[in-house]
């Protein structure tokens, strides 16, 4: 398949009408973030793209454009769209990896001529094969389509130090994926450092980060290093980013931008040579649209964007799942593995999984616990799954009368109670960020 990119209809009709002529498969895409979707989906054989292409939420122009789709798909040729005046940019465009470029207007022989260069030249790629077996998959399993896709989009990113933002559903494996990306990175030897932003309180997050110097506060009683001086060399994986306050946000901004940092009570900076990976299950942009996370942070962290799907988008892989992880158990508290009966594999496959594989875990390693059989049949685990999971709501009955704030503070006390606690599952049911349930507690006077 040929991938047009180009926000002006007219070419994307002609491109697409000369190519079909000429037998070619075409896609034609009119915005950057819809040719980045195909990019990172689909196998291509050449991209078309203009130069002047530019992002229209954070003004990048075509060059970065072309970087970032040949991030994804190195191997893949890109043919420039170039007006006469812009042929220096076309010459920085070779420079990053373009195979070729042509002046408009074009002639359609020409045009022709040279795509059909570029797709004898274009190497096989294998994007919908399992990566090769020098690729460590750092405890990663399955085979399905989706999570091949993500494997592969790994392959390519890894090699690189862009930084990566990784998005997905809670408990769908965010931090093996950064490990992953770590693991077959330049940087391999060197530390890798996760960070549960969710977890630092807002008082020790410069020390937790950044380190302090002897001194530096009541109880610093000697010099710390923080996690970026820990990570020195390798990656800094940044778990729920989503979670940093605004004052936080600021401070790791300048850090991702300078590359220098400054431990409390010591004004000397240090280099910050890490490769930055982040994960959330919040939506940042709408954060970014409610003002509760900074745009410009947010264009920092997600040069590259990987989205784990969900575990039912992988249901071939649960059968696969299942047997890992009654192996593991086994293993780690040395007893005998039970087997798992064809019908309650069949059972397992089927179920939602609103925690993902965390839940599919959970549930494996509590039936054998519970059930202590040598094979585990559907009753085994239907015996361990409550009436409804806990996102599911009821709102208290008596709304008669009630008011609109009477009726959300009832719905985010349901949806808290339900979550047993949860905040970031509790926000997730409502629909809303967890910086916005924060402000509603507030506002009802919840704890």
């Amino acid at each position: 398949m040929i991938l047009i990119a180009d926000d002006d209809n007219s070419v994307r009709l002609s491109l697409s009408l000369l190519l079909k002529r000429a037998g070619h498969e075409v896609k034609a895409v009119a915005t950057p973030g819809e040719a980045l979707d195909v990019v990172r989906s689909t196998p291509l054989q050449l991209i078309i793209m203009d130069m002047n292409f530019t992002l229209a939420v954070s003004g990048e122009e075509g060059i970065e454009l072309l970087r970032k789709c040949k991030v994804f798909q190195p191997e893949t040729p890109v043919i420039l769209i170039t007006a006469w005046g812009s042929i220096p940019l076309a010459v920085e465009g070779m420079q990053s990896g373009a195979f070729d470029f042509i002046t408009k207007p074009w002639n359609n022989q020409e045009l022709l001529r040279r795509v059909e260069t570029a797709v004898s030249l274009s190497a096989e790629r294998e994007s919908t094969q399992t990566p090769a077996e020098d690729f460590d998959r750092s405890g990663i399993i399955g085979e399905s389509p989706a999570l091949i896709s993500v494997l592969n989009q790994v392959k390519r990113v890894a090699p690189t130090d862009a930084s990566v933002l990784i998005l997905g559903e809670n408990g769908t494996g965010k931090e093996l994926i950064a490990r992953a990306i770590h693991a077959n990175s330049r940087r391999n030897a060197n530390p890798f450092v996760a960070v549960n932003l969710g977890g630092i309180p807002r008082s020790l997050f410069e020390s937790e980060m950044f380190g302090h110097a002897k001194g530096a506060f009541t109880g610093a009683v000697a010099a710390r290093k923080g996690r970026f001086e820990t990570a020195e060399g390798g990656t800094i994986f940044l778990d729920e980013i989503g979670d940093l306050d605004q004052p936080s946000q600021v401070k790791m901004l300048r850090v991702l931008q300078e590359r220098t940092f400054e431990p409390l009570g010591d004004s000397r900076p240090r280099k910050a040579d890490v490769r930055v990976v982040c994960a959330t299950n919040a939506n940042l942009e709408a954060m970014v649209a409610e003002r509760t996370f900074r745009e410009d942070l947010y264009y920092r962290i997600n040069l590259i964007t990987l989205h784990l799907p969900p575990l039912r988008e992988r249901r071939t892989d649960i059968p696969l799942l299942v047997n890992h992880f009654a192996d593991s158990y086994a293993a780690r508290e040395h007893v005998s593995r039970p087997e798992i009966s064809g019908e309650a594999m069949t059972w397992l496959s089927a179920q939602p999984y609103p925690g993902n594989i965390r839940e599919l875990r959970n549930l494996v390693e509590r039936a054998i616990i519970v059930s202590g059989k040598e094979i585990l049949g559907i009753d085994d685990f239907t015996m361990l799954v409550p009436e409804r999971h806990e996102g599911d709501i009821s709102l208290p009955s008596g709304l008669d009368g009630a008011t609109l704030d009477d009726i959300e503070r009832r719905a985010v006390a349901a949806a808290i109670e339900s979550s047993g606690g949860n905040l970031k599952l509790a926000a997730a049911t409502l629909g809303i960020t967890r910086q916005s349930l924060y402000r509603r507690m507030e506002k009802y006077g919840m704890k």
